[in-house]
């Protein structure tokens, strides 16, 4: 069961064949051999999860069910869920039940979907490898000795590893596909607007945007259809017509361009990596596309400025933690200063702790022009350099990540390298663009992720491309080497 696509999964309930009750407990039960090994959830849910099981089967009994009704999934533990803890990963979160559920989750609630758990993450969404979770790391399931990516990498892993069908990430600079690379799945970042921040716990507010983790783009063009939308409580959700994500995914690719940045394939890509990319482009020109060189000439800007706007925003909007009203808060404080400063330094993470320093300094008096101002006139420049290039094609590929998973702790200690390996996701984020990433092959039997992006508001074309791409080859249909079943 736990190999089948979301389709398939529905049809057994549709057909009776399997109860939304029976096919929970299955997962549980993946979860409960598999996730002592891999570290992917936080809390698990069976309670709440066999409770919504029972509601899908009647609402399928009466005929009132929709696609997804009765299908499990797992939230990352960024998402706030009425009644069960929400930590962001952090120690300052660890006593915090949310009051209320994030859009995305209630939209998963409306569809009839289960939630089995929350899944692990990098502290409030600040990594690249899942190394910075209070909860310990979580473990890539192709090679336990390597990092799944971050920071949804507690979601990567659970759908690599089959503990869950599907499972919602967020990202800020690669945080969706990064990880979606590592562990050989799909992963979408929308449209920056297209899927609600409320109930999401912010990090960079201009930068954070909710997706799916699936197996294949129509897995993950599925949910979306389910989380994709308005919602007034959000000033920045985007007023968008409601669209279904799966109409043109058979659509033929013949005349569709796809761009080459010249950036993309230059110093600093694995060559076997880069021949892996060459296979894959090869195989979207045999399905009729045509390949064109272009150029995003302020690629090699976008690291440095996202480390300025993205602390700067962080350091903002975690100024809330203060030990007063919610999250953790020291013991016997003797003012309220030292309130301030012993539940901020007890309840942060070295890496948190780094960027509001970093985004602190950037936004402060005699620093914000130099700094934050200037950051800001060179990420339109950026914007514009995708502008451009999609004036002259439809689609742009390049590399998800400039190499496969690496090891534990072996970038731990040097922000700098960890920061260097969301290169070619990062302009995306600045952009507000969609972007894929699919596997697309694998070196040292290590995932290769290809990494496509579209045009604002183009998901239906790029999940269009990553499913014709995955209907001629079967690197989705690999499973992790070790992993039961």
């Amino acid at each position: 069961m736990h190999n089948k696509s979301l389709s398939e999964l529905s049809l057994l309930l549709r057909q009776r064949e399997c109860s939304s009750v029976e096919m929970t407990r299955y997962f549980l039960d993946r979860i409960e051999n598999d996730n002592r090994l891999l570290n992917s959830f936080i809390t698990v849910t069976p309670d709440v999860a066999l409770r919504q099981a029972k509601v899908a089967d009647e609402r399928i009994q009466s005929g009132n069910a929709e696609t997804l009704t009765g299908i499990p999934l797992a939230h990352k533990d960024i998402f706030c869920t009425q009644g069960v803890k929400t930590s962001c990963g952090s120690k300052m979160l660890d006593n915090f039940i949310a009051p209320y559920n994030a859009t995305v989750v209630e939209k998963c609630q409306a569809a009839g979907m289960i939630m089995l758990g929350k899944t692990n993450m990098d502290e409030f969404a600040m990594g690249s490898s899942n190394e910075t979770s209070y909860y310990g790391p979580v473990k890539n399931p192709w090679d336990t000795k390597t990092v799944p990516g971050g920071s949804s990498g507690g979601s990567a892993a659970a759908v690599s590893a089959r503990l869950t069908p599907i499972a919602t990430g967020t990202d800020t600079g690669g945080s969706i596909r990064q990880p979606a690379a590592f562990c050989g799945i799909t992963g979408l970042k929308p449209t920056y607007g297209l899927v609600s921040r409320y109930g999401m716990i912010a990090f960079a507010s201009s930068l954070d945007q909710g997706g799916p983790l699936g197996h294949s783009a129509e897995d993950v063009a599925l949910l979306l259809n389910v989380i994709a939308g308005f919602d007034a409580r959000d000033s920045t959700s985007l007023n968008h017509p409601k669209e279904d994500y799966t109409k043109h995914l058979n659509d033929n690719l013949a005349g569709l361009k796809i761009g080459l940045p010249k950036e993309y394939f230059s110093e600093g890509l694995d060559p076997e990596v880069f021949k892996v990319l060459e296979a894959a482009r090869s195989e979207l020109e045999k399905a009729g596309a045509t390949l064109h060189e272009i150029h995003l000439p302020h690629t090699e800007l976008a690291v440095p400025i996202y480390y300025i706007i993205a602390p700067a925003e962080c350091s903002s909007n975690l100024s809330r933690y203060d030990g007063v009203r919610f999250g953790h808060r020291c013991n016997n404080p003797s003012d309220l200063t030292d309130l301030y400063k012993r539940s901020r330094a007890e309840g942060f993470g070295a890496e948190v702790k780094r960027r509001i320093m970093i985004g602190t300094y950037a936004l402060s008096a005699g620093y914000y022009d130099a700094y934050y101002l200037k950051a800001q006139k060179i990420r339109r420049l950026i914007r514009d350099d995708f502008v451009a290039a999609f004036k002259q094609v439809d689609v742009i590929l390049g590399p998800t990540t400039a190499t496969t998973a690496f090891k534990i702790d072996e970038k731990v200690d040097d922000p700098i390298a960890m920061y260097l390996s969301d290169i070619y996701t990062i302009s995306v984020n600045l952009a507000g663009l969609p972007a894929i990433s699919i596997p697309a092959g694998f070196v040292n039997q290590q995932p290769v992720g290809l990494q496509l992006i579209g045009n604002y508001l183009n998901e239906a074309q790029l999940l269009n491309v990553a499913h014709q791409y995955q209907q001629r080859t079967d690197w989705l249909m690999q499973n992790p080497l070790g992993i039961a079943g």
